[in-house]
């Protein structure tokens, strides 16, 4: 049997071709764009090389002190041989306040010579620098690193009085920079944290210094600016039972102690306990320091929390007697007496507890 070839479909066939033509560019056109561009490209390469620019590369990396910012034409000239001369640099670009100059030669002293007797005072002028500079953390940082290295320093008492200002600052509402570049609102509960902790550093480098006491108190406060009332506590009885020889410290820490009893009482649901502790610290306030001028507060104070403790009394009373708990209520309206026998709530705690008295009398016969 013989097949036609006319029998086929007309589209069989390895070498068909489609009926509709592409519309491809043609090679011609393709060619002229390419040989357009290699010419641009050749002709740029021409310029640069031809007629050179001179590059002021402001960032020079040197090995094992890493990058740093070259003004144009001074590249090198501020790099000393000796610890001395370099750190002279340091010293003459701080006094005409060319912080970042004085910053970097400092900062090499520091890194090439750090066992040299220079060395503590061009990690001074770092932290000076940032503190010129508005930096007041990473001064606060670079000082602390210079105690803790160089614990002999001769101006050991400036440089804690300098942490102690930088610290205040942030007490008082400066913000923390997070990675020296996000603001930390000073609302925010961790950046009194990391206040309490620049003050507690200032103690442990001088609990005795000039500034170290009222450090502590200070870390009092931010706990309080926290409203972490016990944590404040405990850091003004740390300085009352630290600094009992020096009476207008101690006063000033039992006082302030009564003062976060107290408004942790206040906070929230009246808390007896707490109003308890407050009333017991400024009694003893009182007790040791009479002729402190803080004494007649201190006693309107334990007036008023003794008057809140009978009231608070007088209503647990009133609870149990409602629920016909009656030992519970003569319990409660005891305490009122006990509390403030002056209160506005004593007589009438008085009429219940006798009125409760004959109850149970008549109840047990």
């Amino acid at each position: 049997m013989t097949l036609r070839s006319d029998a086929l479909p007309a589209t069989v066939g390895f070498g068909a071709m489609p009926a509709a033509r592409l519309d491809l560019p043609s090679a011609h056109g393709y060619r002229a764009r390419m040989n357009r561009r290699s010419i641009c490209l050749l002709l740029i390469a021409v310029f640069w090389l031809a007629f050179p620019f001179v590059s002021p590369a402001p960032l020079i990396y040197r090995p094992g002190e890493g990058w740093t910012y070259e003004p144009v034409g001074g590249e090198g000239k501020w790099i000393q041989p000796r610890a001395k001369d370099q750190l002279e640099v340091a010293q003459a670009a701080f006094d005409k306040k060319a912080y970042g100059l004085a910053l970097k030669a400092a900062r090499r002293v520091v890194r090439v010579w750090s066992l040299s007797d220079y060395a503590p005072q061009a990690q001074y002028l770092v932290g000076r620098c940032y503190q010129a500079k508005g930096q007041e953390e990473r001064a606060f940082k670079e000082y602390q690193s210079l105690l803790e290295k160089h614990p002999k320093v001769v101006n050991y008492q400036e440089i804690l009085q300098r942490q102690y200002e930088i610290s205040n600052l942030y007490l008082a509402g400066k913000w923390f920079k997070l990675w020296n570049y996000v603001p930390v609102p000073a609302w925010i509960s961790a950046a009194m944290d990391r206040t309490a902790e620049m003050y507690a550093k200032i103690v442990k480098n001088g609990p005795y210094s000039e500034v170290g006491p009222q450090a502590q108190l200070k870390i009092g406060a931010a706990r309080e600016k926290q409203s972490n009332y016990s944590l404040a506590v405990k850091a003004y009885e740390l300085a009352a039972d630290r600094y009992h020889d020096r009476p207008q410290i101690a006063a000033d820490a039992i006082y302030r102690a009564g003062l976060a009893r107290q408004q942790e009482a206040q906070s929230a649901e009246y808390d007896q306990g707490a109003a308890g502790q407050a009333i017991a610290m400024f009694t003893d306030f009182i007790a040791l320091y009479p002729n402190d001028p803080r004494v007649p507060q201190a006693q309107k104070i334990i007036a008023a929390l003794k008057s809140e403790q009978a009231r608070g009394s007088f209503e647990t009373a009133k609870f149990y007697e409602r629920y016909k708990k009656w030992n519970g209520a003569l319990v409660y309206y005891n305490e009122v007496l006990v509390q403030d026998p002056n209160s506005p709530y004593a007589a009438a705690a008085r009429q219940r507890l006798d009125e409760l008295k004959r109850r149970t009398q008549q109840a047990s016969k």
